[in-house]
């Protein structure tokens, strides 16, 4: 059964860029797109930013007149009237912030099972940043001071995820350094303009809203080297 319902998971993971950060506009036709209908009834979770009003009032901003309903989910709702609300949407889109902390309210407040529920039962779910990475077995966190470093995500995507390689510049040299001890697995690592989108079975489709921009596998050998490749499809 579980195997049977995990084929629904369709994830666009954004490395950076999008309406929250008021860059790559084309990100966000893109992530409509990955609904599959002309209506979308859409949602957006600020959480990870502290439903900061700024990136609230953009969604509503970017999204009036592009879908047939548009709609925050405020963090501090309950589980039953967060799968309420989820029941009767298309997609949700998951902004960007700190990772480290969305990920423990989500699973103090139940969040994690609720979401991960409705991923698993074919709802469409895009996400830029803290958005994009949380669904992997691990990502690598930065909070600002301090080293990065690779953190527990919620497993609905099989490996590591990196947001913000190409501006961030320190995370290259990171991320190699946690591949090769292994203390990150095999990782998608996005670069800001970019979108992944994820199914069951790993990436299958990137999108790029800047000319320069892509993303890549970083992967460790068996002989320990640590390997990076351009994703292409």
């Amino acid at each position: 059964m579980e195997d049977t319902t995990m084929n629904a998971i369709n994830i666009t993971a954004i490395g950076g860029g999008g309406f929250t950060h008021d860059t790559y506009p084309a990100l966000d036709e893109f992530c409509l797109k990955q609904a599959s209908k002309a209506d979308v009834r859409l949602g957006f979770i600020g959480a990870a930013s502290n439903d900061d009003p700024v990136k609230i009032d953009r969604f509503h901003a970017r999204f009036d007149g592009l879908t047939a309903r548009h709609v925050h989910l405020p963090m501090a709702l309950d589980t039953q009237t967060l799968e309420n609300h989820l029941n009767v949407l298309d997609m949700v889109y998951i902004g960007g912030g700190d990772t480290e902390a969305m990920v423990d309210l989500w699973r103090r407040n139940g969040w994690d099972r609720v979401l991960s529920e409705a991923a698993r039962r074919g709802l469409a779910i895009a996400g830029v940043s803290a958005g994009a990475v949380c669904w992997f077995d691990r990502f690598l966190f930065h909070s600002g001071s301090g080293p990065m470093r690779p953190l527990q995500g919620l497993g609905l995507i099989k490996g590591g995820a990196c947001p913000h390689y190409s501006t961030e510049t320190d995370r290259h040299a990171a991320l190699h350094d946690a591949v090769s001890r292994g203390t990150m697995p095999n990782t998608i690592a996005m670069d800001d303009g970019v979108a992944v989108v994820f199914d069951a079975s790993g990436p299958v489709a990137t999108y790029s809203a800047e000319p320069e921009a892509s993303a890549f596998h970083v992967r460790r050998t068996d002989a320990g080297r640590v390997t990076e490749t351009r994703l292409s499809f």
